[in-house]
């Protein structure tokens, strides 16, 4: 074992396309830490980068700055402006990716071995001295407030909006991460550049690579890649409550069609119970026709071309959510069927047959995710976040297999409140009024 590069590996045996998944924990000499996947096949490599925080770290009175931040990342860097980096990603076939959401902002890159060290300058470069030009800033700044205008004219995204605001109160939960017209208007220079250092930092970075590249070449990437990042961002929100109670809220909106974001609290990616929570989200609320919800608000009735629910695990809150659109006149009764179904799910819990079904599905799909290096990466950073372990891989489907109808009652019972279920209705509902 080289002396600066710690690597713990285990070898992650799965069925089908992922036969084999051997996921190292390395550290870097400068102490930061990684998880990796070799794959000499091909001279290829992807790595996925993420920073803790993310679109909650906006500042009071600053809200979208981050995102703005974030799509700036490639707009410009050291002595590149935004062409010349584009020039010079393209001339080494690499390919690099931005995104924030409320909990995280993610670096994706993939790159060609004998253009790795390149590749990796260039990216250092993006995310130690971003430029932030003025001319980039005002453009990238239109195009958010496009989406902003387009997303204000969406009813699924208005409804979205308000269930938010109703279950987080004052909490950066509660906004778009993208901000309003009003409050990216006015963002400055100086303010990209605050959220820039608030979000950017090495106290709050989660690390995954695999493809054509050893433990001890992934060390040394690391440190030439992020050693030079401040040490500490800003403070992390604190958790969120969800302040939803029962009833209905109904936003008027010119549409033939309502849309309706139903939910209430979750539960903790780390309960005890998650596994059958996860097993009876599956059979109530996956999306397709075989869902409790799909059978008997599309099937059976014809009210709905789509409706789902899931488990929604953030970093600082949990709810059980879902949607449902349907004509104005419709909409009425596919809340009722919804909430009988939500009731009838805390009651009796799953059949044997349902349980099974969800069973052969959820373990027989998990393999398929890991189809590619850049999939493989952004998956082992998660586990990183979630605080999973390098054994979930391998245990994760005897975890799905272990649950059984009474796990599912039980925790069902805690899980599905239709007492406490919220919904908001966008549109022009026939039959409904607002309770809250």
């Amino acid at each position: 074992m080289n002396r600066f590069i710690c690597a713990l590996g285990l070898a992650i045996v799965v069925a089908g396309p992922a036969a084999a998944v051997d996921i190292q924990e390395v550290t870097s000499p400068g102490g930061i830490k990684a998880w990796l996947v070799e794959e000499r096949s091909i001279p290829f490599s992807a790595l996925e980068i993420r920073f803790r925080g993310g679109g909650s770290l906006d500042r009071p009175g600053k809200r979208g700055a981050v995102n703005l931040m974030t799509a700036l990342l490639e707009e410009g860097a050291g002595d590149l402006d935004a062409q010349g980096f584009a020039a010079a990603r393209d001339a080494l076939a690499a390919s690099y990716g931005f995104d924030v959401h409320r909990d995280a902002l993610s670096v994706s890159a993939r790159f060609l071995t004998e253009n790795r060290d390149e590749a990796v300058a260039l990216l250092r470069s993006a995310l130690t001295a971003p430029r932030f030009d003025q001319d980039a800033l005002d453009r990238v700044r239109d195009q958010v407030l496009a989406v902003i205008r387009a997303d204000d004219t969406d009813p699924a995204t208005v409804a979205s909006r308000r269930f938010n605001a109703l279950a987080f109160g004052d909490h950066p939960y509660a906004t778009s991460i993208d901000g309003t017209v009003e409050s990216v208007s006015a963002l400055t220079r100086d303010d990209i550049v605050t959220a820039y250092k608030d979000v950017i930092a090495r106290d709050r970075i989660f690390v995954g690579a695999a493809g054509d590249i050893s433990a001890e070449e992934l060390g040394l990437l690391i440190d030439t890649l992020l050693a030079g990042l401040p040490e500490v961002g800003a403070p992390l929100p604190n958790d969120s409550e969800v302040l939803l109670v029962g009833g209905v809220t109904v936003v008027p909106f010119e549409t033939p069609q309502s849309v309706a974001i139903f939910g209430h609290a979750g539960i903790p990616r780390d309960d005890p119970e998650f596994f059958p929570a996860f097993v009876a989200s599956h059979v109530f609320g996956a999306s397709g026709r075989q869902s409790r919800l799909g059978m008997e608000v599309r099937e059976k009735r014809g009210l709905t071309y789509g409706i789902g629910a899931y488990l929604a695990s953030f970093d600082l809150a949990q709810l059980v959510v879902g949607q449902v659109a349907s004509a104005n006149e419709r909409i009425a009764e596919a809340i009722e069927v919804t909430r009988d179904e939500w009731a009838k799910m805390a009651a009796e819990g799953v059949t044997e047959e349902e349980l099974d079904a969800a069973k052969a599905y959820l373990t027989g799909a998990y393999p398929l995710r890991f189809d590619s290096n850049a999939s493989i990466a952004r998956i082992m950073v998660g586990m990183q976040m979630d605080d999973l372990g390098l054994d979930y891989v391998n245990t994760r489907n005897g975890k799905v297999n272990a649950v059984t109808t009474d796990d599912v009652r039980r925790v069902a019972s805690r899980l599905y409140l239709p007492e406490e279920l919220h919904f908001v209705v966008v549109g022009r509902p026939e039959g409904i009024e607002g309770t809250n």
